[in-house]
């Protein structure tokens, strides 16, 4: 039988960023990024989810739904220092062609009243795109109004259809490529992080860039789940009041969002410790096809970046847990606060 300590694996996450990937363990957040020099620059921040410090809201849906929240927050503020920090490098590039001195950069990235403001613009566009249109078109195209399967089939069809064709779409943008190939190198190091093997690029190259409990596995459970519930629901309206209209949907639809959101989180977290039970597999198989637009194979360079994340979000207090030091070589620079 295991010991208590083969049995844990630290519960990791992250995310790519602009040349390099950010990631979250549960009392810290770092964000390592290439500098333009060759360098590795890490930014690490003490941070607690808020259904940790209050432990009444660590509810099923309700603690899915807040947790959705912090990671587009966090995910943005993290999005916006990458972004920061390569224009410093092409801001210095360009005045080592012009021969001018080094001019400092005044930004001192995002603060979270803008960080929450970026992400309800989010959320507006995204809400309006894939969950507004595609009721907009099912009810104009089809005479289905009353219909609430077939016309949440139908909406659920648009909904993956406009996010599919987006993915490929963007996924032809050499800036995207490059995104995509960090998003992998998120991958493999977590991978190899939960194999308790040593961090190392050549350990991390043998893992799959597809990992069960990515965000992107998470939108496409959001599109099923939401198709269900809202055709639930649907029924559910007509029997009460009898009849149906784009306006009722959009009425009752939008404000269920961060329900259905809660719901795919839950589902998401019950799957990730039944990978092996094929009932499971079928359900999350989607998720991970969808991977295969948003990661791509990363370099050995990309993956020192992810692993130096991963190693300073994991902090002292975690050394046991990756079994020996982390193989890097490349020179890492602590951010500056």
């Amino acid at each position: 039988m295991k010991n208590e300590i083969e049995e844990k694996i630290m519960p990791v996450g992250g995310q790519a960023v602009i040349e390099g990937v950010m990631m979250r363990s549960p009392k810290r957040i770092a964000t390592a990024i290439r500098r333009a020099n060759g360098t590795i620059e890490v930014k690490v921040q003490e941070f607690q989810s808020l259904i940790q410090r209050k432990k009444h809201l660590n509810i099923p849906i309700i603690r899915g739904a807040i947790t959705l929240i912090e990671v587009m927050i966090m995910g943005i503020k993290t999005l916006q220092w990458s972004a920061d920090k390569a224009m410093e490098d092409i801001e210095e590039e360009e005045n080592k062609k012009k021969e001018k001195p080094k001019t400092k950069n005044s930004k001192k990235g995002m603060s979270t009243l803008g960080a929450v403001f970026s992400v309800s613009i989010a959320l507006l566009v995204g809400i309006g795109v894939f969950f507004v249109l595609p009721l907009y078109l099912t009810t104009v195209v089809f005479n289905i109004e009353k219909q609430a399967l077939l016309f949440n089939l139908v909406a659920g069809a648009f909904r993956i259809t406009l996010f599919l064709s987006y993915l490929m779409g963007i996924s032809f943008m050499k800036d995207v490529k490059r995104l995509f190939q960090y998003h992998g190198a998120e991958h493999k190091t977590i991978y190899n992080f939960e194999e308790k093997k040593l961090l190392s690029p050549s350990n991390a190259q043998k893992y799959t860039t597809l990992h069960p409990r990515c965000g992107t596995s998470f939108l496409m459970i959001v599109m099923l789940v939401s198709l269900i519930f809202f055709a639930f629901l649907d029924t559910l309206i007509m029997l009460w009041i009898g009849k149906m209209s784009l306006l009722i949907r959009l009425v009752t639809h939008i404000p269920l969002i961060p329900v259905v959101g809660g719901i795919s989180y839950e589902a998401l977290k019950a799957s990730s410790g039944r990978i092996d039970n094929p009932v499971v597999r079928a359900l999350i198989a989607p998720g991970l096809w969808l991977q295969l637009i948003t990661t791509k194979k990363p370099d050995d360079k990309q993956l020192e970046v992810a692993i130096v994340a991963l190693k300073t979000a994991l902090g002292e207090e975690y050394e046991s847990e990756l079994v020996d030091a982390p193989v890097i070589e490349s020179e890492v620079i602590l951010a500056k606060a």
